[in-house]
């Protein structure tokens, strides 16, 4: 090696940064590079997550962030005058699989998948992107319930598919561990169940949370509790008191 060669690890940090974030753009670029303007269904094909972490010259999580800006920004570039419903959504969930597998800890790729992509009018399209949340999730349920929490409540709202809301509250209740994840979130599956007057889970539910010592807010304890009675209200039929 001639003296003036310096190796890789001599090379400052920031100037791989910076090498990695052009490479990034040129590659992205090219890959939506058409001639003329492009349309929203134009997303080209998603490069594969090992494709990406080559690209990245080993900084992945600035890749990965480069790589949602540009994908966030591509429908704004074509003709359509409704921001990314008219995208393909197979391949838009191919790019934010590709982009998550290259940077697993963050968090934007599945907040966007909820909180934007998931918000389309188009039934199709949304059950999507929540069937990529739904599967995504078990791989870090305490850093990635938040973006199933919200296809849940989208799932209730907003395609009034209660088993569907259920099945994603009861994931969030059965594999969440850290002590962070809020109790709402670890109690939505029993709301559900109410809404779909399935009352008696419903309640087995709620008793059991309430004897399980985890409730330690006074305030928590008693709105939990008030709920359980009024499932018992409801059980017992008009005019009935609660069986105890």
């Amino acid at each position: 090696m001639s003296s003036l060669e310096r190796p890789l690890s001599a090379v400052p940090g920031w100037i791989l940064w910076l090498l990695a974030a052009a490479l990034g753009s040129q590659l992205a670029w090219q890959a939506a590079r058409r001639t003329g303007a492009p349309a929203a269904a134009d997303l080209p094909p998603a490069p594969s997550a090992q494709a990406l972490r080559l690209a990245s010259l080993g900084e992945p999580a600035a890749l990965a962030r480069l790589a949602m800006v540009w994908l966030q920004a591509f429908d704004s570039r074509g003709d359509n005058t409704i921001p990314y419903q008219r995208l393909d959504y197979q391949r838009l969930i191919a790019w934010l699989g590709a982009i998550l597998a290259t940077d697993a800890k963050s968090e934007y790729p599945l907040f966007a998948a909820a909180r934007v992509y998931g918000e389309n009018p188009d039934p199709a399209k949304m059950r999507l992107v929540f069937d990529f949340v739904f599967a995504e999730f078990a791989s870090d349920p305490n850093r990635r319930w938040p973006a199933l929490a919200h296809a849940a409540l989208l799932a209730k709202h907003r395609l009034n598919d209660l088993p569907l809301a259920r099945q994603y509250a009861s994931a969030i209740q059965q594999l969440t561990t850290d002590e962070s994840v809020p109790l709402w979130a670890r109690q939505m599956e029993i709301f559900i169940l109410e809404d779909m007057n399935e009352l008696e889970a419903a309640k087995v539910m709620l008793g059991g949370l309430l004897a399980s010592g985890r409730i330690r807010d006074p305030q928590e304890q008693r709105f939990l509790q008030g709920r359980l009675e009024e499932i018992e209200r409801r059980l017992a039929g008009p005019g009935q008191a609660p069986a105890r």
